[in-house]
């Protein structure tokens, strides 16, 4: 039996009516996909759809640390989703929150408040089992988030995460 509190990306029921997920396995190696996610200059080239587009990333690699990154729309509108890092396993977990901002100040209303938690298992020779994961508040915020398209955004940006890491 998996110990789930020394691992939160194991043994989690797919039906949980507050947690959001996504799982894709990439040839490539645990430390790329870490890496595309780490690298702000990376992070921009994948993490949102196209033809949007990521206009800043801030990033403070530490439990604490903060985690922002500012999305722009095709117009120029930009969109900040500003948070913290909770937990960070270096090419195997991020964890991070959007509840909070750096400082442990308590953030303003989100529309979806919600805990990430990426994980990368090394799967095979130069494998990996990516997991994104979005823990949400309430049920109620896990529905809005599904309806505002987290399957197909989600997955348009594990595309381009593929198509990104393929590239390294």
């Amino acid at each position: 039996m998996t110990d789930t509190a020394a691992d939160p990306c194991r043994n989690v029921a797919t039906d949980d009516a507050f947690e959001l997920s996504l799982t894709r396995l990439y040839d490539a190696p645990p430390e790329k996909l870490f890496r595309a996610w780490t690298d702000p200059e990376l992070l921009k080239q994948w993490f949102v759809p196209k033809p949007w587009s990521i206009a800043r990333v801030e990033h403070d690699l530490r439990p604490g640390g903060r985690a922002l990154v500012v999305m722009q729309d095709p117009d120029g509108n930009e969109y900040p989703n500003d948070g913290v890092f909770l937990e960070i396993v270096p090419n195997r977990l991020l964890v991070s929150t959007n509840a909070f901002t750096p400082g442990w100040q308590p953030a303003d209303p989100q529309p979806i408040k919600m805990v990430a938690i990426v994980s990368f298992e090394p799967e095979g020779e130069g494998k990996t089992r990516y997991t994104a994961r979005a823990r949400h508040w309430s049920a109620a915020d896990r529905e809005t988030h599904e309806k505002m398209g987290f399957h197909e955004g989600w997955g348009i940006c594990a595309d381009q995460l593929g198509e990104l890491v393929a590239r390294l």
